[in-house]
């Protein structure tokens, strides 16, 4: 069974399209990356999957319950930690789990709202009050509340934005132990590094449309290209590197040079002197996932 299975979807506001027609699957047990540049229909899918919205036309199950006929068994099976920071400034974090949790029906279970809360490194802020928490613990405090009903499908939209290293760390390694246990998770982020480390398979959306789908590992190796980053003086590029060199936003007198293969380094260098190039800095770069998305942007303009 797919863990959310996204058939042809598409969300239209008058005359613009915020989604066309997008179809794919994310399988039970999986960690899953939604990228996508800003406008790219990110929040607006997760808005769907999560029934905040409904499509202008295809259909969105969740653990097989499509989230529109079977509304209450789909949202029982998906928790959602959202992009703002939303709280009621009248309870405690304690009473915030709560009365979620009243939300779908449970009876009170302190035993498992302590657990999230010892995990999150909330414990110490239990009975404080929403409204004096900072920033971050307030992340933290969303993170709880998506997961206090226990639902086997997490959604992550961009839940390190503002938060410091320390949390970041150990939200990783919270999430990580959920997807060990067999939590299905999908996770937005800018912070591509994280969507490397952490996701099996990545879509990429562009312009409310899917521009790639495919293994991490296999979208890294379908652009994989060393890189030799210089810092020249003395004199320019010779113009036979020229069309070596790659667009990436460079200062004065630095230069990135695309390289297929290690022998290709000695005769670029040999280039460079015999052009009376001075080399200042020299690093060898490998693809990561920062340079596909990149790629694939420019490429989907």
């Amino acid at each position: 069974m797919n863990a959310i299975d996204v058939q042809a979807v598409a969300k239209r506001y008058g005359s613009f399209e915020a989604l066309r027609g997008i179809s794919l699957q994310v399988r039970e047990g999986e960690f899953f990356g939604l990228l996508g540049p800003n406008g790219a229909g990110k929040t607006t899918l997760i808005s769907i999957i999560a029934g905040l919205a409904r499509p202008s036309s295809g259909r969105v199950s969740v653990m097989g319950h499509d989230v529109g006929t079977d509304y209450r068994a789909a949202r029982r099976a998906l928790g959602v930690v959202p992009q703002e920071l939303v709280f009621d400034p009248f309870f405690t974090v304690r009473e915030t789990l709560r009365l979620t949790a009243g939300y779908y029906g449970l009876a009170r279970d302190d035993a498992w709202i302590d657990e999230i809360l010892a995990n999150l490194d909330l414990s110490s802020k239990a009975e404080a009050n929403m409204r004096a928490l900072s920033g971050g613990m307030k992340r933290r405090v969303l993170v709880a509340q998506a997961l206090v009903h226990r639902p086997p499908v997490i959604v992550l939209d961009e839940p390190t934005a503002g938060v410091d290293v320390e949390l970041r760390q150990g939200l990783w390694q919270f999430v990580r132990r959920l997807n060990t246990a067999g939590h299905t998770i999908v996770l937005t982020t800018h912070y591509l590094e994280e969507a490397q480390e952490l996701c099996g398979r990545i879509a990429m959306l562009k312009h409310g449309e899917v521009v790639a789908l495919d293994s991490t590992s296999e979208l890294i190796r379908r652009f994989a290209t060393g890189r030799l980053l210089l810092r020249l003086s003395g004199a320019p590029l010779p113009g036979l590197l020229k069309p070596l060199q790659l667009p990436e936003a460079a200062q004065p007198g630095r230069v990135a040079l695309r390289v297929d293969a290690y022998d290709r380094v000695e005769p670029i260098l040999a280039a460079l002197r015999e052009a009376g190039c001075t080399i200042e800095e020299m690093e060898l770069a490998h693809t990561d996932l920062e340079d596909v998305f990149v790629r694939i942007m420019q490429e989907n303009r």
